[in-house]
C-alpha cells in the first residue's frame, strides 16, 4: 500500500463582513454637560381613566363623578411604599367586595414635586399611578367594574372611586 498522507486543504478566502447599518437615534445628540432641552412631563395614567368607557349605570356613574354619591369605605395609600400598598389595596377591595360593598374610595395622594437633576425622569406620585393598573389586574380586576378620579371634595386627584360589581 502506499502511504498517501491526506493533503492539508486550501483556507478558505476571508469573507468581508458587511458594514453595520445604524439604526437612527432616537434622541436628537447632545454635548456632554449640556442643559435637558424640554422639562415637558406626561401624566398619562391618570389621563388614560378619563378616556375609558364607562362600565356602570350612566345615572350613578354621573352621580359619582360630582361627589353625589358618598364612599361606604376608604383606604389611604398616603406614605406607603408601593410593595407594603399593594397587598393593602387587595385585602382592601377584596373585603369590600364580601361585605357587599359597591362605591369605595382608594387615596393615594398627589405625590411630592421634587427636583429632578438625574438622568432618567422621575414620575410625580408613583402610587397615583400604579392604583388604576393594580385595579385592572388579577386577582382584583373581574372585582372591579370602574375606577375614576375622584371628585374635589373626596380628595380629587389625589384619590380614586372605585365601583365593585355585586357578588
Amino acid at each position: 500500500m502506499h502511504g498517501f498522507a491526506p493533503r492539508p486543504s486550501e483556507p478558505a478566502p476571508p469573507v468581508e463582513p458587511e458594514p453595520l447599518q445604524h439604526a437612527k437615534p432616537r434622541v436628537s445628540p447632545f454635548l456632554l454637560g449640556e442643559k435637558v432641552r424640554t422639562t415637558e412631563r406626561r401624566d398619562l395614567a391618570p389621563a388614560l381613566l378619563g378616556q375609558a368607557t364607562v362600565q356602570m349605570d350612566a345615572k350613578t356613574h354621573g352621580k359619582m363623578t360630582r361627589g353625589k354619591l358618598a364612599p361606604e369605605a376608604r383606604i389611604d395609600l398616603h406614605g406607603m411604599t408601593l410593595a407594603e400598598a399593594h397587598p393593602e389595596l387587595i385585602r382592601f377591595i377584596l373585603d369590600a367586595q364580601a361585605a357587599g360593598l359597591r362605591l369605595v374610595l382608594v387615596i393615594t395622594g398627589k405625590g411630592k414635586l421634587r427636583e429632578d437633576s438625574g438622568p432618567i425622569p422621575q414620575r410625580m406620585g408613583a402610587l397615583r399611578h400604579q392604583v388604576p393598573q393594580w385595579l385592572r389586574l388579577s386577582p382584583i380586576g373581574p372585582v372591579v367594574l370602574q375606577v375614576t378620579e375622584a371628585h374635589l371634595k373626596h380628595g380629587g386627584s389625589g384619590a380614586y372611586y372605585v365601583y365593585l360589581r355585586r357578588r
